[in-house]
Order: C-alpha cells, then sequence, then structure tokens
C-alpha cells in the first residue's frame, strides 16, 4: 500500500481530531489500525509527530506511512470448497456451517481463509496477514454466501458497498415459537450486553442503529421458518433481534435457551443462513446476485418438521 499525503484546505475538517479525519479519508481502514498508524509514529503533521486527539488546521500536511507488508504466515489447507461464482477480481463462496471465516487465537489452521490460500494466489492484503481477502464475515456456525476481495481494489470497493448499505443481504432462519406476523420490521439498536460483554444486547445507550425487515417462508405447530434482509450490518444482528422479540433461533444456546429444544435435540448449530447477497461489480459496475443452497443439516430439519407438524 502506498504513503499518502493530505493538504488540509476544507474548512468542514478545521478543529476536526486527526483520527477522525484519517477516518473520512481511509473508509477501508479502521479506527483500530490508524491508531495504531499513529502510535507507530507512522502519522506526521506537518513533518512533526503528532498524536490522535491532534486539532486539524488550515493548510496542514498530513502523512500517512504504512508499514512494509508482512509475509503470511498462515498455512495453506486444502479444502473442498463450494465455489458459487469466480473472476479476476472476486470470489464467492458457500461457506459450510462449523467453519471459522479467518484465523482467531486457539484456530489458526482451520478456518477459510486457510482454505482460500490453498485454492488461491490471488487475495487481497488491506486487513492485514490474518484476514487476505476478507470482506464481511459469518459466524462460524452460520452457513452461506461470502465473498472475497482478490486486489485490494476491489476490496475498497466492497467494504464502501457494504459500510454505504448498497448491497443486498437476505437470510433464511428457523425460529422458536409460532411468530404470527406474516411480515415486519425490527428496528431495535444494537450494543454491548452490559450484564455479558461477550454478547450483544438491544440497548438504548452506547449502541447503533440496527435494522431487519422479515417474511414468513413457513409456519409449524411451535417453530417458524422466516426470510430476513438486514439493513444494517451489526454484529448477530438477526441473532439478537429475534431473540429480543421472543423467538430466538432454533439451536442458538448464546441467545436463545442454554439448553437444547426437547423436540429437536439433534439441532447442533444456530439455524441461520445467508441465503444471498447482491452486490454492484467492484471493477464493473455490474450488479450481481448470488445464492447459496440451505445445507444438508438445515434441510434435514425442515424435512422432520414437515412429518411432524
Amino acid at each position: 500500500m502506498n504513503n499518502k499525503i493530505y493538504r488540509v484546505e476544507k474548512s468542514d475538517f478545521f478543529n476536526m481530531r486527526l483520527d477522525k479525519y484519517l477516518a473520512l479519508k481511509n473508509k477501508d481502514l479502521s479506527r483500530s489500525y490508524i491508531k495504531r498508524l499513529i502510535d507507530e509514529e507512522r502519522v506526521t503533521v506537518n513533518k512533526g509527530l503528532t498524536k490522535g486527539s491532534y486539532k486539524i488546521r488550515k493548510g496542514d500536511l498530513i502523512e500517512l506511512n504504512f508499514p512494509e507488508p508482512v509475509e503470511m504466515k498462515i498455512k495453506a489447507v486444502d479444502m473442498n470448497l463450494n465455489i458459487i461464482y469466480e473472476d479476476s477480481n472476486i470470489l464467492v463462496v458457500n461457506k459450510p456451517p462449523g467453519l471459522v471465516v479467518h484465523p482467531v487465537p486457539g484456530n489458526y489452521n482451520n478456518t477459510l481463509v486457510n482454505g482460500l490460500l490453498s485454492y488461491t494466489d490471488d487475495l487481497s492484503g488491506i486487513n492485514g496477514i490474518k484476514r487476505p481477502g476478507i470482506v464481511h464475515r459469518l459466524d462460524k456456525d452460520t452457513s452461506g454466501v461470502l465473498i472475497v476481495a482478490k486486489n485490494d481494489q476491489s476490496h475498497r470497493n466492497l467494504v464502501q458497498q457494504f459500510k454505504n448499505r448498497t448491497n443486498k443481504k437476505i437470510y433464511h432462519a428457523l425460529l422458536k415459537g409460532y411468530l404470527p406476523h406474516d411480515q415486519g420490521i425490527i428496528k431495535a439498536p444494537i450494543g454491548r450486553d452490559k450484564s455479558d460483554r461477550k454478547k450483544m444486547a438491544v440497548v438504548k445507550e452506547n449502541s447503533k442503529e440496527a435494522v431487519s425487515r422479515f417474511s414468513v417462508i413457513e409456519r409449524f405447530n411451535n417453530y417458524t421458518y422466516v426470510e430476513v434482509k438486514i439493513e444494517t450490518g451489526r454484529t448477530h444482528q438477526i441473532r439478537v433481534h429475534f431473540a429480543y422479540l421472543g423467538y430466538p433461533i432454533v439451536g442458538d444456546l448464546k441467545y436463545g435457551k442454554k439448553i437444547r429444544d426437547k423436540n429437536l435435540k439433534f439441532v447442533e448449530r444456530q439455524l441461520l443462513h445467508a441465503y444471498q447477497l447482491g452486490v454492484n461489480h467492484p471493477t464493473n459496475g455490474k450488479w450481481m446476485e448470488f445464492k447459496a443452497v440451505l445445507p444438508d443439516d438445515f434441510n434435514n430439519i425442515l424435512t422432520v418438521l414437515r412429518g411432524k407438524f
């Protein structure tokens, strides 16, 4: 990644914090990464070092010096990936349940990234050495459509689409309980659970807007199969929203009951599937939509429910 230089001339930026300014100018970079660059003295103002809290003035010369790319040390692992679509800029995969997207402490070798590194040498590197190509993520036990960037230009474009909410994200989920409404909109802000920081929750303070639209596909005696279109992309959004309404996703031990459903004891994960993803192609702008068929475990459970109820 090349170094960047900015000359501040617009009054809109006067008196703005340096870290906020850099975040606005580099929307593909996280706030934490920008903070790290400042802490590592890779950001200068008028050739001198400063802090993230520095208030920008007219005529300031800001230089952002990126570190040299670090050689990836992630192990390539041969996997039978279900590739939905691929060209020279993007790759779309149907992620199976149980597969972590990128390396995390305790799991560095059995992730989607490991499989991608074995499949192709062309992956973007914006997110650093631990997440090559990864534009967005799905929870370990959530299956479905996931798009991967094969170069940095495509990565930046796709990240911007997710940020601007110009893409389309549709999920299928099986809920516990008989949801009486055929369709609806859930508008409930999501933030960290005050009693458990490892969980998200619907809260008023320190939260962000979250909007989910749903429609019922099929009902059973005490279960509801729904399609959900999310307009925002908050962590665990669908799981949190339906648990908040009192209809948790079947198999979700984190946001539902801590014990398994007595009628579906064989369910081993939350039954949430990223069914469809729509984006503008990052280079030619063409609108594209990708669908991922339900995995066998989800289909089998629907078959069981149709036989029982």
